[in-house]
């Protein structure tokens, strides 16, 4: 009798666990995400000149994505899954609320570089637990859960956040509000870390592929996903042609954003459920549509705007969910700490490499700037189909 009930014990303890990490991540998008939006204006009150602003936020996503590298290798040489997810969250927490304390520039400049330094120590080892809770339910179904969560997390900060600075007028007092998202976020990790001390114990076995390094496939699937990134467009960047271009009026903007976060969270509940019933093939479709924000954002008006929006909204939920989801089945069990930091790592630093010829290309032609963006996201498809040929349906 115990050999029935153990499963199915064991699959709800794995699904309580990913909701529980989900809304965790709620919280702490609530609170970054919401301070996002006023970080440039705050900078510049503070007497930061464009040069700066454009340097910090570059140089703090640049710090959010390499670092993963080294806490994704670190927490698989120590096993320190929790101690370093909890010491990232908490650094991260603490300094977005402590922008309110800032009393110049450079000191917002290292509390913003320290926010995404904290959101890239925590990822990697927060991703390897999830994946043990994955093994139980699905890969792409916990991963389309706890994304989903987040991107709502991300879709409610910046609406509560603008709501608070149009009604006082005041950015400190705004980010001092966010103290409050921080906190609840900071009791339920302690929470989680009690109710779930060891996470792989949700886990009944290790993946079949075995190998002492990561296989190459997983090489093929990250140069893929390199090329996709390079290819993405920043949404600050896109607001700026919006507000350039006079195609989308400065009032409709933290819309468009907020509509983007809502198709991701959509996107990655559905697209997550998706992945574990077709496989990672549906990364070709869905890869050959977020293409087509390019076009639609650049070149349209008003409502092709939204629709490009929406588009990039639902990749940005294809990237989040189906491919983290993926690189479990690739790697063994005791490299999917470095697996995770590694790609996530890359994947940022394309992303970035990518922006910075997005953002040259753009005063030279619009059609070479669109073209540019497609032909790379494009490029991904071969190499994802191949990956696909590797790894069959469910490895």
């Amino acid at each position: 009798m115990n050999g029935i009930k153990d499963p199915e014990s064991k699959k709800s303890r794995a699904v309580k666990f990913v909701i529980l990490i989900g809304v965790m991540s709620f919280f702490a998008d609530f609170t970054y995400e919401g301070s996002r939006g006023l970080i440039g204006p705050y900078l510049a009150l503070l007497g930061a000149g464009a040069f700066t602003v454009a340097f910090v936020t570059g140089f703090g996503e640049f710090i959010g994505y390499a670092w993963r590298i080294v806490s994704g290798r670190l927490s698989e040489k120590t096993g320190k899954f929790w101690p370093i997810t909890i010491f990232g969250y908490a650094v991260q927490m603490a300094a977005v609320p402590l922008l309110a304390l800032a009393g110049s520039w450079e000191m917002a400049a290292v509390l913003i570089i320290l926010e995404r330094f904290g959101r890239a120590t925590r990822n990697p080892p927060r991703d390897v637990m999830l994946s043990h809770a994955a093994k139980e339910i699905g890969y792409g179904r916990a991963f389309g859960m706890h994304e989903a969560l987040d991107q709502f997390g991300a879709l409610f900060g910046p609406l509560v956040t603008a709501g608070i600075y149009a009604l006082r007028g005041d950015y400190k007092l705004t980010f001092a509000m966010l103290s409050i998202p921080a906190l609840i976020m900071l009791c339920l990790l302690v929470f989680a870390r009690l109710a779930y001390p060891r996470p792989e114990e949700m886990e009944n076995a290790p993946p079949d592929l075995e190998t002492k390094g990561l296989p190459r496939v997983f090489w093929v699937y990250l140069a893929g996903a390199a090329l996709v990134a390079a290819g993405f467009a920043d949404f600050p960047f896109m607001a700026y042609h919006f507000e350039t271009a006079d195609s989308v009026s400065a009032g409709y903007i933290p819309l468009f954003y907020a509509a983007a976060m809502g198709m991701s969270g959509i996107g990655s509940l559905v697209f997550g459920r998706l992945f574990d019933r077709a496989g990672i093939k549906i990364l070709i479709p869905l890869t050959i549509l977020s293409a087509l924000f390019a076009p639609l954002v650049f070149l349209g008006g008003f409502w092709a705007a939204f629709a490009g929006i929406a588009l990039w909204g639902l990749g940005m939920g294809v990237h989040e969910s189906i491919i983290p989801a993926a690189v479990a089945l690739m790697v063994p069990v005791n490299r999917r700490a470095s697996a995770y930091g590694l790609f996530t790592g890359a994947y940022g630093i394309f992303w970035f490499a990518g922006s910075l010829v997005i953002g040259l290309l753009y005063g030279v032609s619009l059609p070479v700037l669109i073209a540019f963006c497609v032909i790379l996201e494009l490029s991904a498809i071969p190499l994802f189909m191949h990956v696909k040929k590797r790894i069959g349906k469910g490895a």
